[in-house]
């Protein structure tokens, strides 16, 4: 699947978003090297800390279905943004550690402006499991 495929298929996530505070619809579309593709819509919260974004939403549907951090190949972010969507900073830090560091993260909004990047460029120097040790 190339990245404009799974860009579409994160703009059919989108619609399913619920954001009536901010208004702000944002969907994921996670592809694992089998061909599976796992949704993920950003769901608020009127108490907003509660809310979840799209991007952690599809990788934590993956992984409730079984799938793990090798089966990751791609996520295609969507918005609709003057130019493309990029992930927040708690949703870099999930990506950083739950995707492997040359997946792609596929950014993009519904003009059809497209960036993409490997895990690793998204975030340098993330946070990780060693940092622990």
């Amino acid at each position: 699947m190339d990245n404009k495929e799974l860009v579409e298929r994160a703009k059919l996530a989108r619609k399913l978003s619920y954001s009536p505070y901010s208004k702000f619809a944002v969907g994921a579309a996670l592809l694992c090297n089998d061909g599976s593709v796992y949704l993920g819509a950003n769901i608020e919260n009127s108490s907003y800390p509660l809310s979840m974004c799209a991007e952690r939403n599809a990788i934590y549907n993956a992984m409730l279905n079984g799938k793990g951090k090798n089966d990751f190949v791609a996520l295609a972010i969507v918005a609709n943004t003057p130019d493309i969507c990029a992930p927040c900073g708690a949703c870099r830090q999930v990506i950083s550690e739950l995707m492997p560091k040359d997946a792609k993260v596929i950014m993009a909004n519904l003009n059809d402006s497209i960036k993409a990047v490997t895990v690793d460029e998204l975030l340098p120097f993330a946070f990780s499991s060693e940092d622990l040790n």
